[in-house]
């Protein structure tokens, strides 16, 4: 993100995360459920204090790759999920200065995505950027040259957290940040790095404010998250299908999610010095439980819960509490803006 207005703008998001998380402390009882082998973890790296997009390797086992929000500089970090300790940070070349790094994806051919498409200005840049390079086989500290794209909106700019690269076809999208509901956006069939490409709608996502998304590793799914829930889809080759609600543990600010190289588990993130990643089981998984049958151990989507855990329903309270508060402030902000 750049200095001065933008930096205030983004700033000011603070103060709401903070008052969801003060609101929905002790709110949940229910521990996260996951497939036997993966367990969550801290990523303890004091440089990583905004972590805002995860992205699971799929040539070195247990690593996953982050990155900070805003104001850090082009860098990646791997982190080993044994020890939460970073094995490897990748400084980038050939991107400029970035601006608002929100997402991370893994593409064919081990190939890593950025999203440097934040926008906390309310939609203003007139262009955002996706960064390209190889996945590192071996893992330690380097720079890496890095393939710069510039990406347009058909419908004019806006702020989005959430970049996924389909793992068979390498084509990229882009679910912008709506707290009324966004959209699934579609990059062209290959990205241009000497003109603009252009993002076009292809299918509505469900009402929630995305913070991150990610396709399963056999490009069959699609899972949307929120701060305070997330959504699966049936992938359907873009035309995405709502499938079921996903329980989220709670984090604080929840911003990342991805699948695990097997795809059998998802890895909720947040941001913070210290901050934590949880396992839930993916939809569909060995073991995996809808959130009908008490399964999950958060709220499902903004809308509430229907789960029929007691405690859970105490917990699908306090979100519902939550995000009105988060929202109304938000309104308030705006308004006297």
């Amino acid at each position: 993100m750049d200095r001065g207005a933008g930096w205030q703008a983004w700033g000011m998001r603070r103060p709401f995360a903070l008052l969801a998380g003060v609101l929905l402390v002790g709110a949940f009882a229910v521990p996260a459920s996951a497939a036997d082998g993966d367990k969550g973890f801290t990523i303890t790296d004091p440089r990583i204090t905004e972590s805002s997009g995860l992205a699971a390797s799929r040539q070195h086992p247990g690593i996953y790759w982050t990155h900070n929000d805003s104001d850090d500089g082009a860098y990646l970090y791997a982190v080993d999920s044994g020890t939460g300790k970073t094995v490897a940070t990748l400084t980038l070349t050939g991107v400029g200065t970035p601006r608002d790094v929100e997402a991370i994806s893994i593409g064919p051919g081990n190939e890593i995505y950025v999203g440097d498409i934040g926008d906390n200005l309310g939609g203003t840049w007139p262009y955002v950027w996706i960064y390209r390079l190889p996945e590192p086989k071996e893992l330690r500290d380097r720079t890496i040259r890095a393939t710069q794209y510039v990406v347009k909106y058909s419908d004019g700019a806006r702020d989005a957290e959430s970049l996924v690269v389909h793992p068979k076809t390498g084509r990229a999208y882009i679910v912008d940040k709506n707290e009324k509901g966004g959209h699934l956006y579609e990059g062209p069939a290959e990205l241009s790095a000497s003109g603009t490409n252009v993002f076009k709608p292809v299918a509505p996502v469900a009402d929630l404010e995305a913070t991150d998304a990610a396709l399963s590793p056999d490009g069959e799914q699609l899972v949307v998250r929120s701060y305070f829930g997330a959504i699966a889809y049936d992938w359907n080759g873009g035309k995405i299908k709502r499938l079921e609600r996903v329980g989220v543990p709670f984090l604080g600010q929840g911003e990342s999610v991805t699948y695990t190289d097997d795809g059998k588990t998802l890895m909720f993130g947040a941001e913070g010095t210290d901050s934590p990643v949880e396992p839930e089981d993916a939809p569909g998984s060995t073991g995996s439980k809808s959130p009908s049958a008490g399964g999950g151990s958060a709220a499902g989507d903004d809308s509430g819960s229907d789960v029929g855990s007691s405690n859970v329903k105490v917990g699908a309270i306090a979100v519902a509490v939550a995000f009105a508060a988060v929202i109304g402030f938000r309104r308030l902000f705006r308004r006297r803006s």
